[in-house]
């Protein structure tokens, strides 16, 4: 479970999990293998992750402000994959899998993500150089929030900051990451 409200149904207070909106350029060397052709308004390739670029951002039932609120994001810097654009509209999958659309103003090309081990650990280790027998810098539990710098395709370059707010910079296999796809590189 991720740590932290991020989203927020209008008229319910309780803590929904994780949500994000995205848009944003995806400066990549190379495109995931789930994009499709960039014949969309943006031009850029979908599926593709973003973050959320402000607080709060309503995320609509549909591609308009005549539309519903399904839900809010309540933070900035959530990690979203836009998964379908109309006009000016980008429809948005959070880790959680929740849909919902939001205007592109509201998504930055920046990238974020969660820490997401494997099955069979409780934590991943940021690594001071990219080897699994490098110093580990610190320990992140499921759910943790990180800044995805850069990845290569095998290990990305994070950063993150604990609750004292003392920020870990290192690198993570890129397998333990919600938020960039399996082999994407970009920088």
């Amino acid at each position: 479970m991720i740590s932290g409200l991020t989203r927020q149904i209008p008229g319910f207070t309780g803590c929904l999990g994780i949500g994000t909106v995205l848009i944003a350029c995806m400066v990549a060397l190379g495109t995931p293998a789930l994009a499709q052709s960039n014949n969309n308004p943006s031009g850029l390739p979908l599926p593709r992750f973003v973050s959320t670029r402000s607080e709060p951002i309503n995320v609509r039932v549909g591609p308009g402000t005549r539309y519903e609120i399904s839900w809010v994001f309540v933070k900035a810097g959530v990690p979203v994959e836009v998964i379908q654009e109309f006009d000016t509209w980008r429809k948005v999958r959070d880790t959680d899998g929740a849909e919902g659309w939001v205007h592109q103003n509201l998504l930055s090309s920046r990238r974020a993500g969660y820490i997401k081990p494997p099955a069979d650990t409780d934590t991943i280790g940021v690594m001071s150089a990219k080897a699994e027998n490098a110093r580990v810098r610190a320990w992140l539990g499921a759910g943790f929030a990180v800044d995805i710098e850069a990845c290569d395709g095998s290990w990305c370059a994070v950063s993150a900051t604990d609750a004292a707010q003392k920020t870990y910079s290192g690198y993570v296999p890129q397998n333990a990451l919600w938020g960039v796809y399996p082999n994407e590189v970009f920088d």
